[in-house]
């Protein structure tokens, strides 16, 4: 991490969470953080549900809300970027404080519920996207709506056209009886209306679904028999967690998803389940504590064809991205293997 990087994450310390969030967003509006541009090498190229990635790396919903970021979160070495989660209409999320910083833990632990612009403005902004770079976009449900399921059709049929792949977040625990969802029935239902929705548009759009880390063995294996029956794209492993085991810092018993170091191991285990259960036949994409390149490797030896990060950022800055691709590759290269693809799920069979 260059110095720059380290004073302007100590003055960020010194702001709230939410407000330093705020604040870092807008340095990337405004040109101030250094951009390292597209990082691949032959090893980092990979393929994910029809997508070209130039590197397995991407940035995970949650960081740019609202898509305001999007040209330069391009232009910081991720091989792909996913904003929101939006929902049918604006909501203000749920009361301030809800945004914690567990130094002690290097993690985070937050209770948004889903603050957006809504749908509309968000789809006005991806209009105007660069036409490169792989971008995706995190469909929600208001947490007023009477009709949960039908919201995630709706924001895909507004947004779809501007994006390169959706995904249904069923595994926020922020949006009371949001992850009910996730049962096998209720899944099913919501998923076949989203991909009735995709019908509706102009171009094919692949389809992922966002799971909770908090989930047995049984609820695992349903959502493996959805994803085939729905023909889903790909699995994102995982969202935050409710779990609170062996944390030391003073915020560690706020309300809310803890993501961070903390989850690497629990995410991990989730996504070698599915690697298992699904035996290659849907791609998957691990996410969750992952702060270096040897922890990124391991998610892909696990199972993942591509990874997601963002609680790490807070600690480490965007030199990170390039940092764990650089060392990412290098991995692959001491252990013999050509490409990324070559690695995936080696070391599943550990998680069964």
């Amino acid at each position: 991490m260059k110095l720059t990087e380290k004073l302007a994450l100590a003055a960020l310390y010194r702001l709230d969470p939410e407000t330093g969030h705020g604040l870092a967003i807008r340095a990337l509006q405004a040109g101030l953080v250094p951009r390292a541009g597209t990082i691949s090498t032959p090893r980092l190229r990979t393929r994910l549900a029809g997508l070209d990635l130039p590197n397995p790396l991407g940035l995970a919903a949650g960081f740019d809300k609202n898509a305001t970021a999007v040209a330069p979160l391009l232009a910081s070495g991720f091989g792909f970027i996913e904003v929101g989660a939006a929902t049918p209409l604006p909501q203000p999320g749920n009361p301030k404080p809800r945004l914690f910083r567990l130094r002690a833990d290097q993690a985070v632990i937050n209770r948004f519920g889903f603050n957006n612009d809504g749908a509309g403005i968000i789809a006005k902004r991806l209009m105007k996207r660069p036409a490169h770079g792989i971008v995706g976009l995190n469909l929600g449900a208001n947490k007023t709506s009477t009709d949960r399921a039908g919201d995630f059709a709706s924001v895909l049929k507004t947004c779809g056209e501007f994006v390169d792949f959706v995904t249904v977040n069923v595994s926020s625990p922020n949006t009371e009886k949001l992850r009910d969802l996730q049962g096998k029935d209720a899944l099913s239902a919501l998923l076949a209306g989203v991909m009735d929705a995709r019908e509706t548009l102009s171009k094919p759009l692949p389809v992922f679904l966002k799971i909770a880390p908090d989930l047995s063995e049984n609820d695992l294996q349903d959502i493996a028999d959805v994803a085939r029956a729905q023909k889903l794209d790909a699995i994102i492993a995982t969202n935050t967690t409710l779990s609170r085991d062996g944390l030391q810092s003073p915020d560690r018993d706020q309300a809310g998803g803890l993501s961070g170091a903390p989850l690497f191991e629990k995410s991990t285990r989730v996504l070698g389940q599915l690697a298992v259960l699904l035996n290659g036949e849907i791609p998957l994409i691990g996410v969750g504590g992952i702060g270096s390149a040897e922890q990124a490797y391991a998610k892909i030896r696990a199972g993942a064809s591509a990874l997601q990060l963002y609680s790490a950022l807070i600690y480490k800055g965007m030199s990170l991205v390039s940092d764990i691709n650089t060392g990412l590759d290098t991995l692959l290269a001491q252990d013999g293997f050509d490409t990324i693809s070559q690695a995936v799920g080696i070391d599943k069979e550990h998680y069964t």
